[in-house]
């Protein structure tokens, strides 16, 4: 949906979360019981789990690159130095504390978006309106309560598993195994496939909601992740032959303002830069942060967070040559950082070599009015199309069709004229790994990607990971003391 639909309707939802003990007439004019009436009402409803997508202060910062790229190999912190974000640096060394306002910001969020998306499609289904848009919403709503899911079973484990609107006696149910959560996920998926539109049958007005592809990738995701490659193959070749996406010409354009929403998009969080959002909690800001947390300090004006580290610099001349992708992934000294000016140290006013590029905002970009900080207009690439075909790569190697594997695999390094990969066997594998990390740096895939292939160990094992304990965040003490007792600490924490 465009960036201006992605509205926030709290005081819905405020009203859903209350009763009136009195039972008086209200007044004033929306309240749980008059509202689910219309089909507007009904897109209002899903509009409000679609705002959700965008929490990234809720109060404290949680962003899909704190925990996929800092607590990966591929950047470090950074910050203004030690004493910024203390917190984001320990989990980074895998010493995180269970008490982080990170963990806890993540955490509610996750199951804010959940309770949005159980509103609608526990009210919509009564709603007398066109059931072809019906079915559309509620696969919309389906696939955003299986994102939320997604990410908390992929970050915390055993987790809480939410299909429904809780009743208060019900607030303190308990975890969920991995598996409970995984089968959930891919039935609401299934379904939601079953009923949402491809991306070519929306109106242009309406580009950038959740598709049948988005519903496909996130399956594909949730098939890779428990290993399960004839599965995986299967939903990536459904979207591969569907037609509806294709590679982007030329890299460096996918992440520009004008790269939004484009022909390898399959799942992309809209963001925009003149929604007037602020800073504190941040539910109803239309804006991201990253722009502003991701940008050099000095006379960038930004944060310096998220630096890449020359281990990730140096996978780009693994093969003899520089991959072109370094230049539309990393600034390095002297580069031009767009019309801000170029880059050298002095400017930056720190020692720091790299800078992440993906999210970097022109000065032309801010948002027209208010703090641009809280309103950077760069969306979230969650699923692109060079995903799906890696992914695709990765199961067809893993059931023995290395044919499929290859051609999928050279058909991202083609778009940046990288040599064909020819090999077999485990040289195949880690060249797709290799592929992975390249083509889609830092963009918040590293971190899982290495624990869902067992390779976590021997590449952060220096950093102090431990498989027994880091394949997974420590749960937020405040939700633990909170649910007397039906939430346990994950081992090791």
């Amino acid at each position: 949906m465009q960036k201006s639909k992605y509205l926030l309707f709290s005081l819905l939802f405020l009203f859903a979360c209350q009763k009136d003990l009195l039972e008086k007439s209200p007044i004033i004019g929306v309240t749980i019981d008059n509202f689910y009436k219309t089909e507007a009402d009904a897109i209002s409803s899903v509009n409000g789990a679609y705002a959700a997508l965008q929490f990234e202060l809720t109060p404290g910062g949680h962003f899909r690159w704190f925990w996929g790229d800092v607590m990966s190999d591929d950047t470090v912190k950074g910050g203004s130095g030690a004493n910024d974000a203390p917190n984001l640096a320990a989990l980074e060394n895998f010493q995180g504390p269970t008490n982080t306002e990170f963990l806890e910001a993540e955490w509610a969020a996750n199951y804010e978006g959940i309770y949005r998306a159980n509103v609608s499609l526990e009210r919509i289904p009564d709603i007398e309106m066109d059931e072809t848009v019906k079915a559309q919403i509620l696969g919309e709503a389906k696939t955003i309560r299986a994102w939320f899911h997604f990410l908390q079973v992929t970050y915390f484990g055993n987790v809480p598993l939410v299909d429904r609107v809780l009743a208060p006696s019900e607030y303190n149910i308990g975890q969920s195994t991995p598996a409970e959560i995984w089968a959930f996920l891919e039935t609401d998926l299934k379904e939601a496939v079953a009923s949402l539109p491809l991306r070519s049958e929306y109106p242009l007005e309406d580009l950038g909601r959740i598709t049948k592809g988005s519903a496909q990738g996130l399956l594909l995701k949730v098939y890779l992740f428990q290993s399960k490659w004839a599965e995986a193959k299967a939903i990536a070749e459904d979207i591969i032959n569907s037609g509806e996406y294709s590679l982007v010409g030329d890299y460096s354009k996918i992440f520009t303002s004008g790269g939004e929403n484009n022909a390898e998009s399959i799942f992309e969080i809209q963001y925009m830069n003149a929604s007037g959002g602020n800073w504190g909690r941040n539910n109803a800001n239309e804006g991201t942060f990253s722009n502003v947390f991701q940008r050099p300090r000095g006379q960038f004006e930004g944060y310096g967070f998220n630096l890449p580290t020359q281990d990730f610099v140096d996978e780009f001349f693994k093969e003899g040559l520089e991959d072109p992708r370094l230049k539309s992934t990393v600034f390095r000294e002297g580069d031009l950082m767009g019309d801000r000016g170029i880059f050298t140290k002095e400017a930056t006013g720190y020692p720091h070599d790299y800078y992440p590029k993906k999210y970097f905002s022109n000065k032309a970009e801010e948002a027209p009015f208010g703090d641009p900080n809280p309103n950077g207009g760069s969306n979230d690439r969650v699923i692109r199309y060079a995903d799906v075909l890696l992914m695709h790569a990765e199961a067809a190697f893993h059931t023995g069709d290395e044919a499929a594997a290859k051609s999928s695999l050279n058909k991202v390094r083609q778009r940046v004229s990288m040599r064909a990969v020819t090999a077999s066997g485990p040289a195949l594998l880690e060249a797709i790994y290799h592929e992975r990390r390249v083509e889609l740096g830092l963009e918040g895939h590293r971190f899982f990607d290495l624990v869902r292939t067992g390779r976590a160990a021997a590449v952060l094992g220096p950093l102090g990971y431990r498989d027994d304990v880091h394949k997974v965040l420590p749960i937020p003490d405040s939700q633990i003391q909170a649910s007397n007792g039906s939430l346990n600490q994950n081992p090791g924490y």
